[in-house]
């Protein structure tokens, strides 16, 4: 089966960068959608960024667009999510998620299909 394992959360100061890792163990990336979600504490699960998987189409949540860039790398067959001028409101347990390959994709979680165990990112001063 398709395995996600997330790594490069942390405590972070607000207006401070972090980048975020998906990397992928038996299957290859390549032709599945990613996406990259988050949730705190009593909160709903939302999505924050998502890639197609020919990589030429991103899209991202309006609370995080200009902020957060979201990347393939094949050759590591890894998906990245770089978030930099980070605010506390972007505190959450971020994960992220595999879609089973179709025409349409988006950053809804109920899309997707293959999750991770997710990484704590923490802003705070």
């Amino acid at each position: 089966q398709l395995q996600l394992v997330e790594s490069g959360g942390g405590l972070v100061q607000p207006g401070g960068s972090l980048r975020l890792s998906c990397a992928a163990s038996g299957f290859t990336l390549d032709y599945y959608p990613i996406g990259w979600f988050r949730q705190a504490p009593g909160k709903e699960r939302e999505g924050v960024s998502g890639i197609s998987g020919s990589g030429g189409s991103t899209m991202y949540a309006d609370s995080v667009k200009g902020r957060f860039t979201i990347s393939r790398d094949r050759a590591k067959n890894t998906v990245y999510l770089q978030m930099n001028s980070l605010k506390p409101e972007d505190t959450a347990v971020y994960y992220c998620a595999a879609k089973t390959p179709s025409t349409g994709w988006g950053l809804s979680p109920n899309e997707y299909d293959y999750w991770g165990q997710g990484t704590q990112v923490t802003v705070s001063s």
